[in-house]
């Protein structure tokens, strides 16, 4: 077993579907983890499209959640993201590997997501979950001197 697959069965917390009124609470993290982070009306646009919204709860409340849309065999990681006080600790790794489940689950042959090449320990997440860089998008995100690219990543379920 993995040092990655043990750290996740310890990491404490239960998930469970998101709910409107648990977006206070997602928002407040979204704020305090991202310099440009999605508003209200995104999460409220999400949940009302149905896409698959899950939070990671603990003990103090809400330290965690994640975003996947899925249409046809293809399934796209819109957003994952933990508490910046509890990060390091297996959440997001916890988060991520739910959402490929419901993927997986839900008939998705493969799944996309963008990460920001800036942003060092989600890529190495990414990597090590079995996603690789197909390509970029240039100037994608907003950054604090311009634009960022995006990197895309994907991975593929192969079948047993």
């Amino acid at each position: 077993m993995s040092a990655q697959s043990m750290q996740v069965e310890r990491a404490p917390g239960r998930l469970r579907p998101m709910r409107v009124d648990d977006i206070d609470a997602v928002l407040d993290i979204e704020l305090r983890a991202y310099l440009f982070p999605w508003t209200r009306g995104i999460f409220q646009d999400c949940l009302r499209a149905g896409y698959a919204a899950w939070v990671l709860e603990s003990g103090d409340g809400i330290i965690g959640y994640g975003m996947l849309s899925i249409a046809a065999d293809e399934a796209h990681v819109l957003n994952v993201c933990t508490a910046p006080e509890v990060q390091g600790q297996g959440h997001g790794r916890r988060l991520l590997r739910s959402l490929l489940q419901i993927a997986r689950g839900r008939g998705a042959q493969r799944v996309f997501l963008e990460v920001r090449p800036s942003n060092t320990a989600a890529i190495a997440l990414y990597d090590d979950e079995g996603f690789n860089e197909i390509g970029r998008r240039p100037r994608y995100y907003p950054a604090k001197n311009g634009r960022e690219d995006a990197i895309v990543m994907a991975r593929e379920f192969f079948v047993d």
